[in-house]
Order: C-alpha cells, then structure tokens, then sequence
C-alpha cells in the first residue's frame, strides 16, 4: 500500500473512532431533578427510528427532620409516559419507587418523557420534595455486553468488534436521522418561501389595483367638478 493510501485509511480510522468517542459521550444521560406530589416532569430526546432506549430511575424523599433524602418506601411509585413526534403515546405505565422501563423508537424525531408521582397520600410528602434520579441510554448503550459475551461465548476481540458493529450501525441510524431532518427543513425553508412570494405577489396586485381605482375615482371627481 502507497503511504498515500495507508494516510487515507489511518484518517478515515480517526474520523470513525472519533464519531464512536461521541456517540458514547451523547448517547447516555444521567441527572436528578426534585418534584412535588402533582409535579410532572417531562424530558426531550432526539432519538432515529428503531431504537431502543432505556430510562433506569430511582426515588428519594425528604426527610424534613433529618434534613437528607432517604431512599422512598414502597407504597410510592411512579408514572411514565412515553410520546414520539408525531404525539402518540408509545408507553404509558406506572412503575414502583425504582425501576426501569423500556421503548423503542418507530419515528425519527423528538421524543417526549414524562415522569411524575402516582402517589395520592400526602404523608409520604411532608417535606415537599421527592428527588428522582435518572439515567436514560439509547441505542448500543442499552446493551449488557458482559452478558452478551457470556452467553454467545466470545473473547475479548470479539466482544470488542461486536462493540465497534454495534456503535457503526448506531452511527448510521444518526445520519440518517440528520439527513431526514435536513430534508423536513429543506422542505419548510421551501414552503416558507412559496408563501413569501405568493404574499408578495399578492401585495403588489393589490397595491396596483388600488392604485387604479384611486386613478379612475379622482378622473370621475375632476370631471364631476369639470375641472379636465
């Protein structure tokens, strides 16, 4: 191979680890937010069809006199409800004071998680705050690969390329995503300006228009006063 091409290869390696390092950095979130008992919360994520994301959650109350959070009892539970783009509910469940839930994704676009308390008794409320821990992954992250490995019996290597497969298929489904939002705002841009011009073109008739009756009323007044 000419150094030429081994330089071409070697860049186009960096650019594909590169775009692996960041999927791995913006594929996986974790945060906590507080909420009350009638509270919800709701999150947004940009997720490719056929994908499957995972939300890992746990609760915590406040304990007024402690001053701390304390993990929550079991008779407090959460609800969680799941919307794509188009607003159609893809879930809609209630889970315990921990757990998961799971979806997958059938349309590009915005995704809408909400999560809020099913809990109606207000003792479990005292303090007023109930802090919900939240770990969402999306595609390749939501794989075990230690299990994967365990169970299909693979070696370190092979782990490894099923890793890199997995995270190129995920890298795919993002630029196809990236080019189905291009395309819905080409379209946007164009059908915006269709309707620019059309009000333009509107205006100028019906300025010219006007400019006419103004000619032919002050022609019809002159004459009245025979002054032409």
């Amino acid at each position: 191979m000419s150094p030429l091409g081994l330089c071409v290869g070697t860049s186009q390696w960096m650019i594909l680890m590169l775009l692996v390092g960041l999927m791995q950095i913006s594929l996986s979130s974790a945060l906590y937010f507080h909420i009350g008992e009638t509270e919800k919360r709701c999150f947004i994520e940009e997720i490719p069809d056929e994908t499957m994301v995972i939300g890992n959650y746990k609760t915590q109350l406040w304990d007024k006199q402690a001053e701390v959070f304390l993990p929550s009892t079991p008779g407090l539970g959460m609800h969680v409800e799941v919307k794509d783009s188009d607003g159609k509910a893809i879930l809609s469940r209630q889970y315990g004071s921990e757990g998961r839930f799971i979806f997958t994704s059938h349309t590009p676009g915005e995704h809408q998680i909400c999560l809020h308390s099913n809990s109606t008794r207000m003792s479990l409320f005292a303090g007023g705050k109930l802090r919900v821990h939240l770990d969402i992954q999306i595609g390749e992250h939501t794989n075990n690969y230690p299990e994967i490995a365990a169970k299909d019996k693979l070696t370190e290597l092979q782990l490894r390329v099923r890793q890199l497969l997995d995270q190129v298929e995920q890298i795919q489904k993002e630029q196809n995503y990236q080019r189905y939002r291009e395309e819905r705002f080409r379209l946007t841009s164009e059908s915006t300006n269709q309707r620019v011009l059309w009000w333009s073109i509107a205006q100028t008739l019906i300025l010219i228009l006007t400019g006419i009756w103004q000619m032919r009323h002050l022609k019809s007044f002159f004459e009245a006063k025979k002054l032409v």
